[in-house]
């Protein structure tokens, strides 16, 4: 696809794939951008995921009119976007491969190839003159990988962001890019908000008229909106006022609990999400419960511990640096309660949590005295 006169989209949607990085789910497959700048020299920028190959090779072809790319960018060596530089590797012997000091000693793990003679290391603020285009280089390392780089193109101001500003979702499908951009950052970018800062800093510093990620839409018009997006994300602050409900429930006793609370919240004038998470899209969840500046976890009681849709909940929350947020407890268990002292530990390792007290414990059902417990609850909320 034809972006500019002599820049095009050389990628490919995987309609298929339903589980991303074995994990996340998909409801409208994944999109895989590529890019190809025809100048004065050719310049591939990255290649793609193994399962749309075939795409991609008839693509490149297609806009490369029978020439040899002279160099091929590589942003990061994540199999998805680097899976056919071998491929490009021998097919065009005299192409240079440009990358990081980090992306060499990656490269090496995935490939076989002797490149010694073909590689073009480029540091920070190094620039690649092709001719019309100039392309300038900035590190971002853990965005999502070690040696991540992005690079900007000075005459047209695109940004060819890598991972940043992607997206779930085919690029042939309609959807909203918040919901789906939101838990693809929490998921898979949400642990390293500093290091999306100090990519944030550099970008304040260039003049951006477009966004080139590599999953997702390319973004032209109001780049003000998802910069703003990714400054809230990567500072763990709270993207607007709200509540999210975490249940987890065995026999659906803590799920009706929770659906009367989610009523009670309501009826307060509260704004508030309930998600089961026995059935709904744990990244889902995740993504919500940094959506909102509250949360409330409602649990079963399970092994004399916490049960497992809430573990797995919690710890995705863990992992990705959860905090700022003000929580609430309930926890349900027919003879010996143990996952409210499960899930309170779990909050008090995470950093700036206000848990609010006194915990709600729920035996079996809920019952008249567990009301009185959620208005207090509701008051605090």
């Amino acid at each position: 696809m034809k972006i500019l006169k002599d820049i095009i989209n050389i990628g490919a949607n995987d309609n298929n794939l339903d589980l991303f990085e074995g994990q996340y789910n998909l409801k409208h497959g994944m999109s895989y951008n590529s890019y190809v700048i025809k100048d004065e020299k050719t310049v591939i920028l990255d290649t793609i995921d193994k399962e749309v190959t075939d795409i991609w090779t008839q693509n490149l072809e297609t806009a490369l009119e029978g020439k040899s790319p002279d160099y091929l960018i590589v942003s990061h060596m994540e199999p998805d976007h680097a899976y056919n530089i071998g491929a490009l590797i021998n097919k065009y012997p005299d192409m240079k491969i440009v990358g990081n000091m980090f992306t060499f000693n990656i490269l090496s793990g995935f490939f076989n190839e002797d490149i010694s003679s073909r590689k073009v290391i480029v540091k920070e603020g190094d620039i690649l003159d092709i001719g019309k285009h100039k392309l300038q280089f900035f590190m971002a390392p853990m965005v999502h990988w070690p040696e991540v780089m992005v690079t900007y193109e000075q005459t047209e101001k695109i940004l060819f962001s890598a991972d940043a500003f992607g997206k779930f979702g085919s690029l042939d499908v309609e959807d909203n890019w918040i919901d789906e951009a939101r838990r693809y950052y929490i998921g898979i970018v949400g642990k390293y908000g500093m290091q999306v800062q100090a990519l944030l800093n550099k970008a304040a510093n260039l003049e951006i008229k477009a966004i080139y990620p590599l999953h997702g839409p390319i973004l032209t018009e109001n780049l003000g909106y998802y910069v703003d997006k990714y400054k809230v994300w990567s500072s763990y602050e709270p993207e607007e006022e709200g509540i999210l409900i975490a249940c987890s429930s065995i026999y659906g006793n803590t799920l009706e609990a929770a659906k009367e609370l989610e009523k009670m919240l309501k009826e307060a004038g509260r704004n508030v999400v309930l998600m089961d998470l026995t059935m709904d899209d744990w990244a889902e969840a995740v993504a919500n419960a940094f959506r909102f500046s509250k949360l409330i976890v409602m649990s079963s009681s399970y092994n004399a511990g916490l049960y497992p849709a809430m573990d797995h909940f919690l710890m995705r929350l863990k992992d990705r640096n959860y905090q700022k947020r003000k929580v609430g407890i309930v926890e349900n268990g027919s003879w010996a309660p143990s996952a409210g002292k499960c899930m309170k530990s779990i909050f008090e390792g995470m950093k700036d949590i206000e848990i609010v007290e006194p915990m709600i414990t729920i035996k079996s059902k809920m019952k008249k005295e567990n009301i009185a417990e959620f208005e207090k609850l509701i008051n605090q909320f």
